[in-house]
């Protein structure tokens, strides 16, 4: 399954950067892109585990960038 969210406030390019290839070590994600242009997240993961996958993303977002918020649609 692959949802796609709204990212609040990421401030550069870097700390998106950063967030996708953190967000891609989640255990469990299939694959995870960050744009910063746009602000979006989108993750591919398997729809049993993607609640867990969500929180531990918002972790990795808050602790790059602690203003940044996963807002889902």
């Amino acid at each position: 399954m692959k949802k796609t969210f709204t990212l609040d406030e990421v401030d550069c390019a870097n700390c998106a950067a950063r967030m996708e290839r953190k967000i891609n070590e989640i255990e469990g994600v299939i694959s995870a892109s960050v744009s910063f242009m746009t602000q979006k997240l989108t993750i591919e993961a398997s729809e049993n585990d993607f609640d867990r996958i969500l929180k531990e993303a918002q972790k990795v977002v808050s602790k790059i960038d602690s203003d940044c918020r996963i807002i889902a649609k």
